[in-house]
């Protein structure tokens, strides 16, 4: 008599694949087994191949007439049911691998996997593993991921709008620093979260520490230092484009800067001979606005040049220039001058306008990191360091929701550069990346990691992602479109928590991440319901469809839907359009009005 269980015989073998002829005694779709209903041949579901002492377990990958065997497709066999199926582990004696020691025979038979056999498979929980949902399949039954891996191995979290992208993150994060229920938790953690639009404060709250560029209430004000970033970006940024000679004189400046404080200071670490223009070293910006904007304009009283025509002597603390007479026509005085001329008047009047512009002050007037005049600091990149990474709590949220979207890139390679250099470098120390792993977490990763272009932050996380591994800084990437995100960068994540896609050519991208014959389980992307999500890669012990735990609903992040229908039946009273454009002036969603004693209310 033949199982409840039996689905078929196997009928063909490729290597990993095989083809499985459906068990004519199955007259529904549905079986009923120990009181439990099981849908038969669904595309995504395992199977178990018995061999003896040990089961080989497959994944359904295609189901019905594509998956009949090319040898039969113009036989008398045509018309029975087949079903495509890969191989994707083994259970011997207790324990579930990954991979296959053995290969089925023709006919052998093909069974159902029920919910005894998924408790083989995920029931049991190793150290170093972490609770993300349950099966979609089997509900009482927890999906695990191996945080080693997911970490390591670099992970990417995709999904449309709307499919519960920000709300997986949130509760992937909360699992690892928190725990599920009676599961361990990693308090010691050290996770970074770029969040591009200040979803997740309010959902991580108690766990994070958060930092913004125009601080609320139970935030910190987050800076940036100029001079620990790339500098030729920087002065792009700052200056525009410039001749290779001016571009060279401008470097050199900032290296005599460097080293003038870097000796006067005696920095630990620090050796003249390896010091560069990207070396992490404090230096004025306004000393080099002036110090650059005196030649230019600097005329003189006789044709010697010896002395000259200044009639008032500037500030470089105030960026107002020194004052000369304009130079006289032909041979009378004032003289031009032509010593240490780079022709940049255009670069530094662009220069002291980004120095004058507040929405820049986070990076450019970085609280205790700007340099005076001599490029003596209050606070220095330790500080910095342990602030971000080196606090008590195992999140830190970068609320970047007011940062100028001219500067996003830029910054978001700044940040990368920082924490990247001070881990690779530190990495055999106890505060480094070996030591201590880092995750890094990236929102929004299409608006800064695409194809085209030049993106410092492109350059960063590609190292990142082929480098991190060795050194303790891994990667999660979250978009909403896969397809526009640099083939480098994707094609190194190891794990993939794929949502709900509905456009082809994001799904396409994915599917190129994984092998071809599991095709038929990307192709359910686009009906996975809200929160659930595809699980394939290295962390995960098979290609698996769970649904994403929940978090409580006052730790979810601030991206759900507006609530239209009632919003729009509610009787309209009138609104306060001067505190909208307040907000909108104060970079601040949360922003009040003044209390009546005359002070800021807190928020």
């Amino acid at each position: 008599m033949n199982a409840p269980t039996l689905l078929g015989h196997v009928g063909a073998v490729s290597g990993s694949m095989i083809s499985v002829r459906q068990f004519a005694g199955i007259s529904s779709g549905i079986a009923i087994i120990g009181g439990r209903s099981y849908r038969v041949g669904q595309v995504g579901s395992f199977v178990r191949i018995p061999q003896g002492y040990h089961d080989l377990y497959g994944i359904i990958a295609d189901v019905g007439a594509t998956a009949t065997p090319e040898t039969l497709k113009d036989a008398a066999a045509r018309g029975e049911r087949w079903m495509t199926v890969q191989l994707v582990g083994e259970i011997v004696e207790a324990a579930f691998e990954r991979g296959v020691s053995q290969y089925p025979s023709i006919n052998d038979e093909v069974h159902l996997v029920t919910e005894a056999d998924l408790e083989k498979i995920y029931g049991t929980s190793e150290a170093g593993q972490v609770t993300i949902g349950r099966l979609t399949a089997a509900e009482s039954i927890p999906v695990r991921i191996d945080l080693d891996r997911l970490v390591t191995r670099h992970s990417a979290v995709l999904g449309s709008t709307g499919s519960g992208k920000s709300t997986t993150v949130a509760s992937l994060l909360r699992s690892i620093s928190s725990g599920q229920g009676d599961e361990k938790s990693f308090p010691s953690a050290r996770i970074l979260l770029l969040d591009v639009h200040g979803e997740y404060g309010k959902a991580l709250r108690n766990v994070a520490r958060i930092f913004r560029v125009n601080p609320t209430e139970g935030t910190e004000p987050l800076f940036i230092p100029y001079w620990a970033m790339e500098i030729g970006d920087l002065l792009n940024f700052l200056m525009g484009k410039s001749e290779e000679k001016a571009l060279s004189g401008i470097l050199d400046k900032i290296v005599d800067a460097k080293r003038a404080v870097a000796t006067a200071a005696n920095f630990p670490g620090f050796e003249v001979n390896s010091l560069t223009s990207d070396s992490p070293i404090p230096f004025s910006l306004k000393q080099l606005w002036f110090e650059l904007i005196d030649p230019e304009i600097k005329t003189w009283l006789d044709q010697q040049r010896s002395q000259t025509a200044k009639t008032e002597d500037g500030d470089a603390d105030a960026l107002k220039q020194p004052q000369y007479p304009l130079p006289g026509a032909g041979s009378s005085p004032p003289f031009t001058n032509n010593v240490g001329v780079l022709s940049i008047r255009r670069q530094l009047a662009l220069l002291r306008s980004r120095l004058l512009d507040r929405q820049y002050d986070f990076m450019l007037h970085p609280g205790k990191w700007e340099p005076k005049l001599d490029g003596s600091v209050e606070a220095d990149l330790p500080q910095l360091l342990e602030g971000w990474i080196g606090h008590d709590r195992p999140i830190t949220i970068l609320d970047l929701s007011g940062i100028p979207s001219a500067v996003m890139t830029r910054l978001i390679g700044g940040i990368l550069n920082i924490i990247y250099q001070g881990l690779f470098w530190g990495r055999e120390l106890p505060a480094g990346g070996r030591k201590r792993p880092q995750l890094i977490v990236m929102e929004e990763a299409h608006r800064y990691l695409g194809k085209d272009g030049e993106s410092p932050a492109r350059e960063m996380v590609q190292r990142i992602v082929k480098e991190g591994r060795k050194f303790g800084v891994g990667a999660m990437i979250v978009s909403q479109r896969p397809s526009e995100i640099d083939d480098t960068i994707l094609s190194q994540c190891g794990t993939f928590f794929a949502l709900r896609l509905s456009n082809g050519s994001d799904r396409s991208k994915v599917q190129a991440a994984l092998p071809d014959n599991l095709s038929g389980v990307i192709d359910s992307l686009p009906v996975l319901r809200t929160g659930e999500a595809i699980v394939i890669g290295e962390a995960a012990r098979l290609p698996v469809r769970c649904r994403v735990t929940l978090p409580h609903e006052n730790d979810r992040p601030n991206s759900g839907d507006p609530l239209v229908a009632s919003a729009w039946s509610e009787t309209q009273t009138k609104a306060d359009y001067e505190t909208l454009v307040a907000a909108w002036r104060a970079q601040n969603a949360k922003w009040k009005k003044p209390s009546t004693e005359g002070g800021q209310d807190g928020t």
